[in-house]
């Protein structure tokens, strides 16, 4: 069952205001790994006195707790999205379209990043999705 947006920001001590609940609650219904340009021009409707840089200040809040992951593209452009379960992407590069897909995991030798601290991992496929593939009649 999911969290409720207040039991989350109580757990984390952070306050849940109403500006943080709309653009949790929009990454939480639109799993398509918005831009904060999508998020910005999506939610200014509603939040009139919404400006970009208050979509970064909280995505940049809601990483440090842990709760969205910032996805890079090849295209220097960062993506959104909950973070909710352990997964990899598959990017298009015809349509730009970004798809999760099960969990790819990474071999690499641990000897030879010698005094390098792992935090995480992120892989990014990149390729042609089955709806490119079929406009264009790619086999």
């Amino acid at each position: 069952m999911k969290q409720d947006f207040q039991e989350i920001c109580k757990k984390l001590n952070i306050s849940p205001s109403i500006t943080r609940k709309q653009i949790y609650n929009y990454l939480d219904g639109h799993r398509t790994h918005p831009t904060v340009d999508e998020i910005y021009h999506d939610l200014v409707v509603d939040l009139h006195t919404l400006s970009k840089t208050t979509v970064y200040n909280v995505l940049k809040l809601f990483i440090q707790h842990n709760l969205v992951n910032v996805i890079n593209t090849t295209e220097n452009e960062k993506r959104y999205e909950i973070n909710d379960m352990k997964h990899s992407h598959f990017l298009c590069k015809i349509c730009n379209k970004l798809y999760d897909i099960p969990q790819v995991t990474l071999s690499y030798d641990k000897n030879k990043l010698s005094g390098f601290s792992i935090e995480g991992e992120q892989v990014t496929l990149i390729g042609i999705c089955p709806d490119c593939m079929k406009q264009k009649n790619i086999n």
